[in-house]
């Protein structure tokens, strides 16, 4: 019997975790959304009572921004409202350290500085407000946890922001990218690997921050990702590419105190050239 559980095994980041930890030996129960339904609390706590795991990596989410805004929004609350408080009270009751990942949309992105974890919240999408519930979620609980707000994932596993742009410059020679966002990209690679570091260096827990170092926009972090690709990227306003669900226009998170923990973290553009360089040799 293994001491990790994983849900949301399948997707962008739940595959980024498997891979780390089978690279580094490390024994896990992993449940995609048809072994382990999180929104049904009885099956949740016949599983968790059951494998009684030292440690859960809740990676199971609902992430189609757009979509939690209308036909999916029950879905939306659902998974990372409802699910997660179920994850969260049966790791308390058998005394399981939980990781929770949660959003940089739990800010409204109208402060012009970095914002610190304890800053005040002010979520403006539906994603951004469930999954700011579900981090109150894991804090009622009562048991041991880390909340880790991330931003701008890409990586191997499942669609991301670099797979969109490196398969629309096969189709186009100029592409046009907002140019007034602000955030920090995170490759999965790097959130997994500190995750683990949490736990391994039994950091103290609670609510942390965690992306590649370094900030861009969109349209600059595109830029980077085509950089060798014989395209044109243009810059463009919000207003120009309308999008259903409000997105923040500074999201730059401080990363002061995941740094705090030891954990040296790569900048966005290196991160991006290694996981580039990885996509090219699987090709």
């Amino acid at each position: 019997m293994s001491k990790v559980l994983i849900t949301g095994a399948n997707g962008q980041l739940g595959s980024e975790l498997r891979h780390l930890l089978d690279e580094r030996g490390v024994a896990y129960d992993a449940f995609d959304s048809h072994g382990l339904d999180i929104t049904d609390q009885e099956i949740v706590n016949e599983k968790i009572t059951a494998l009684k795991p030292a440690v859960i990596y809740h990676c199971a989410a609902y992430t189609a921004v757009d979509n939690a805004e209308d036909q999916f929004k029950a879905a939306n609350y659902q998974v990372n409202v409802d699910g997660t408080r179920n994850v969260a009270e049966a790791a308390a009751k058998i005394g399981a350290k939980l990781v929770y990942i949660s959003t940089d949309y739990v800010f409204d992105g109208t402060k012009e500085g970095e914002y610190e974890v304890d800053d005040p919240t002010n979520p403006k999408n539906e994603y951004g407000k469930a999954k700011l519930q579900g981090e109150e979620a894991v804090q009622a609980a009562g048991g041991d946890y880390y909340i880790i707000r991330t931003s701008w994932v890409f990586g191997q596993y499942g669609k991301n922001f670099v797979y969109t742009m490196l398969r629309l410059v096969k189709d186009h020679d100029r592409l046009t990218v907002v140019n007034d966002q602000f955030g920090r990209p995170t490759w999965t690679r790097t959130l997994a690997e500190f995750m683990v570091h949490l736990v391994d260096t039994q950091a103290a827990p609670g609510l942390y921050q965690l992306s590649n170092d370094g900030s861009c926009s969109w349209y600059e972090f595109a830029r980077e990702i085509l950089k060798e690709q014989p395209v044109e990227v243009a810059p463009v306003t919000s207003a120009e590419y309308p999008q259903k669900a409000y997105r923040p226009r500074h999201s730059v998170m401080s990363l002061a105190k995941a740094k705090a923990t030891g954990f040296a973290i790569p900048t966005w553009q290196a991160a991006l050239a290694e996981f580039l360089a990885a996509v090219e040799d699987k090709q």
